[in-house]
């Protein structure tokens, strides 16, 4: 009886933290959202009125690229609107244009013209021969549209870009650099996340002329195409910006500080890298880490960082209704679990003549349930809302979910929460914003998961024993000759 109190009040708990952060977070983010829009609008006007002198206005451009066909499109897409905004705040002295593919929905397109004052350049996929490689990747089948930069001849300069930059500070120094330029991250082989480059239509012809006859590329994609054909790039001088503000012919090496991989940061948990300015974060980690990710944090620290910059630029209009939604949905399982719980438990454990049959099959179910109400609501919570956002609603969906799983097999809520009171404290201990450099924080982590593996495995074993006990105990009862009565873990507090 007073581990069930212990768990009612554990429940209530939660249930009313939870709640009041959604509700002030959604709040925030709201407010954040109707002001960036706010502000898109009252400046609306005068971009869609002039929109045909802001695409002629500069001799330089930011280029970034857009194709569909891929499980993450609306992710990459919202990564670049995050960081055409970026530069836009930036005040940088050059156009935004988008290469983008003809199946990019056109709602898409509007907003990036009507909103983010893009330039949005529809463009013909190039086949892709080496889609029939062994090693291919087929998300990169699109990547060779990147080679439309070398077209846009009304440019002088064209700094070309993945959606997975974060702008620290203004860049417009690289429009100074010569034909071709771009950051070695890896000690022999350049980046094309980032790279600047002279377009030229004769220079664009015969890169398409190399795909059509097979040049080798390790990768099939961009990476492969452009390390092999500006192969002596790394013999090539380190770029340094004329202070006369002049451009620079030839090919030249980009400082580090123009692409920082985000890993660099997590060694020292600061940015220590002297050749160059530090202007442009890049994450090329694995797909699924990507800062846009409302799980990359606190897994990966510089993804609140990304989505600070979304706060503050794009905003999440699009995501608080469906998390609001989710929210009161949760409530509602959690409510309806609680008020059904001796109906539940009813249907659950009533006799049976099969009764090993029975306890199996429910002890599986019971077991699955609990499992489930961790992963679901992974999968149903936007993936792109804000790291805040998304991991509140997580707990509260779990927590929700589980207790289905408490009400209708009587389990004792203490144990069957202790999964989740783990996740909570991992993420604070992940958190924690003052760790002297990666390593440290690393061993936090891993010293915080191996004090908890003993109380995981303990309240494992004391679930399983509970609903065994339960199980044997309604199912004998009746054979007893007795009426089955409600107990006290049936009873609603």
């Amino acid at each position: 009886m007073m581990k069930m109190k212990l768990g009612g009040f554990v429940m209530k708990i939660i249930l009313f933290s939870l709640t009041l952060t959604l509700v002030l977070q959604a709040t925030v983010y709201g407010i954040s959202a109707a002001e960036a829009e706010k502000k898109e609008s009252s400046s609306l006007s005068s971009l869609s009125s002039s929109a045909t002198a802001y695409r002629t206005k500069h001799k330089n451009a930011y280029v970034a690229m857009m194709y569909m066909g891929t499980p993450r499109d609306y992710e990459f897409y919202v990564a670049t609107r995050v960081m055409l905004k970026s530069l836009t705040k930036l005040k940088v002295e050059a156009d935004l244009v988008v290469l983008a593919s003809p199946d990019v929905p056109v709602k898409w397109i509007q907003a990036m013209e009507q909103e983010d004052g893009a330039k949005v350049v529809i463009v013909k996929n190039v086949e892709n021969p080496y889609q029939k490689q062994q090693n291919f990747d087929n998300r990169f089948k699109l990547t060779l549209n990147k080679l439309y930069a070398w077209s846009l001849v009304e440019y002088e300069r064209v700094v070309m870009l993945d959606s997975d930059n974060m702008f620290i500070q203004k860049t417009d120094e690289l429009f100074q650099c010569g034909q071709f330029c771009a950051v070695f991250i890896n000690p022999c082989i350049f980046h094309t996340g980032l790279f600047v480059l002279q377009p030229s239509a004769e220079v664009f012809k015969n890169m398409l002329h190399e795909i059509e006859i097979g040049r080798d590329n390790p990768d099939g994609a961009d990476q492969g195409f452009l390390t092999g054909y500006f192969s002596n790039l790394l013999d090539e001088p380190m770029f340094h910006p004329p202070l006369n503000g002049t451009k620079l012919d030839g090919h030249y090496r980009l400082p580090l500080g123009y692409q920082m991989d985000a890993s660099y940061f997590y060694l020292k948990l600061a940015w220590r890298i002297p050749c160059g300015p530090n202007s442009v974060i890049t994450f090329p980690s694995a797909p699924w880490m990507k800062p846009w990710y409302w799980w990359s944090w606190p897994v990966l620290p510089l993804g609140f960082s990304w989505h600070e910059a979304r706060r503050e630029t794009l905003g999440y209009g699009a995501e608080i209704p469906v998390v609001v939604i989710q929210a009161l949905m949760y409530l509602g399982v959690m409510a309806a679990a609680r008020l059904a719980r001796p109906n539940l438990s009813k249907l659950c454990y009533r006799p049976h003549k099969n009764l090993t049959f029975l306890q199996t099959g429910l002890k599986f179910i019971a077991m699955w349930s609990i499992l489930v109400a961790y992963i679901l609501p992974v999968f149903l919570i936007p993936r792109t809302v804000h790291p805040l956002l998304g991991w509140s609603l997580y707990l509260l969906g779990s927590s929700s979910l589980a207790s289905v799983a408490i009400n209708t097999f009587l389990l004792p809520a203490v144990h069957v929460l202790t999964p989740w009171l783990g996740i909570f404290c991992s993420l604070l201990v992940m958190a924690f914003p003052w760790y002297t450099n990666g390593v440290a924080r690393a061993l936090f982590v891993f010293a915080y998961a191996f004090c908890c593996a003993p109380f995981l495995w303990g309240s494992l074993v004391k679930v399983v024993t509970c609903l065994q006990v339960s199980l044997e105990r309604e199912a004998f009862l009746p054979r007893l000759g007795e009426s089955p009565q409600l107990s006290g873990f049936n009873k609603l507090y």
